[in-house]
């Protein structure tokens, strides 16, 4: 059943929406069946709950939006699209912006809000009526054409955005030599004015020269990295930009490293994924605990966006029995299990420590040089 059949019976989906419930599908289906046509009623039922699962993503809007489920899986949270789109309105304002890929639209709708003037190209003609639509519901100016990214001319534009697709037979795709298009596609973008969604993993050495990588996390999780170029590029090689407060970071000052201090400091993903952890050093006037590994430590706690701070209470030996023994002795039963340099499973260490007290604690566990080294910690 198409998108064109919901809207042309929109009382359905206003109904599917109304009574939604997660888990409840089946009984809406047929409680819907009653009244209406049965494909209908399955695609309404499936839209409310994409809308449902939207909201993590695109907040209110999500309730006026229409999905596809890989449409949904792939779009961008609005956070991230419209940190983006202020980026590119603040270089060249009013400019025109072609989404190659644009999916759902979830880029479009924050590009078109920030007073760009916007043109979507998709190749799924379900997903490109899917855009058209979350554009028209939500009043925004804007063309989407069905077509594909390669061959799209883009002359006409000031600004190329793509998100080149990461998942090859329903699994996701890591290298980035298996993107599509391809990546002699992306680097030749790259040679314009753009910016390029990519994968967090990228490698440094994949980014073209002259081209700036930007990772981006949202509360604490890293969501992708972008490269831009052109009028975009800032004559930064590398940027972390720590979402929602906006905090941002491209200098990577040297730093030392010694014994641990009376706070350790784990970086926000986006700044360890940059290379930039160093600059976290300098913010806590601190130092790396080993210069292989993403943690700081300090002797004096502050506040910083671009680190979580854990005050070390004790080291401990980094045996089972004995991290067993101190999960009893201190009452352990939330345990939080950070580690870096080290190959465990948290879960399957939790498990085996056992905690069953009343206490919260923090268990860092790292490496310095050779060795392994377990820190008892607590949130300040």
């Amino acid at each position: 059943m198409t998108l064109a059949a919901l809207l042309h019976q929109p009382e359905v989906l206003e109904a599917a929406c109304k009574e939604y419930q997660p888990g409840s599908e089946l009984q809406l289906v047929e409680k819907l069946r009653r009244r209406y046509d049965g494909a209908l009623v399955s695609a309404a039922v499936t839209q409310a709950a994409l809308r449902h699962r939207a909201v993590a993503k695109f907040g209110a809007d999500a309730a006026l939006m229409f999905f596809t489920p890989d449409g949904y899986e792939q779009a961008t949270r609005t956070v991230v699209g419209t940190h983006r789109a202020t980026r590119i309105a603040a270089a060249l304002p009013g400019s025109s912006v072609v989404d190659l890929g644009c999916g759902i639209g979830g880029d479009l709708i924050s590009a078109a809000r920030a007073g760009l003037r916007v043109t979507g190209v998709e190749r799924d003609p379900d997903t490109a009526a899917a855009a058209r639509a979350n554009l028209a519901a939500l009043g925004l100016p804007g063309d989407v054409l069905i077509g594909d990214a390669e061959s799209t001319d883009l002359t006409p534009y000031d600004v190329v955005f793509a998100d080149p697709a990461r998942r090859a037979d329903g699994r996701r795709v890591f290298d980035h030599n298996a993107y599509s298009p391809p990546w002699s596609f992306v680097t030749g973008l790259l040679e314009r004015t753009a910016c390029v969604k990519v994968a967090p993993g990228i490698p440094h050495n994949a980014v073209p020269g002259g081209v700036e990588a930007e990772w981006i996390s949202d509360a604490g999780e890293v969501k992708e990295a972008a490269l831009w170029s052109g009028a975009l590029y800032s004559g930064t090689a590398r940027r972390a930009t720590l979402l929602p407060s906006g905090a941002t970071v491209t200098d990577a000052p040297l730093a030392d490293s010694g014994p641990v201090g009376q706070y350790i400091y784990e970086p926000d993903g986006a700044v360890v994924r940059a290379g930039l952890v160093t600059a976290v050093a300098a913010a806590v006037d601190g130092w790396l605990l080993d210069p292989r590994i993403a943690y700081v430590t300090a002797d004096k706690l502050v506040e910083t966006p671009l680190a979580s701070a854990y005050e070390v209470i004790e080291e401990l030996p980094y045996k089972e029995k004995s991290l067993r023994a101190w999960v009893r002795s201190a009452d352990i039963g939330t345990l939080e299990i950070k580690k870096r340099g080290i190959d465990l499973d948290p879960a399957t260490l939790r498990k085996k420590l056992s905690p069953k007290g009343s206490v919260s604690a923090t268990l860092i566990i790292t490496r310095i040089g050779r060795d392994a080294v377990a820190y008892s910690c607590r949130r300040p």
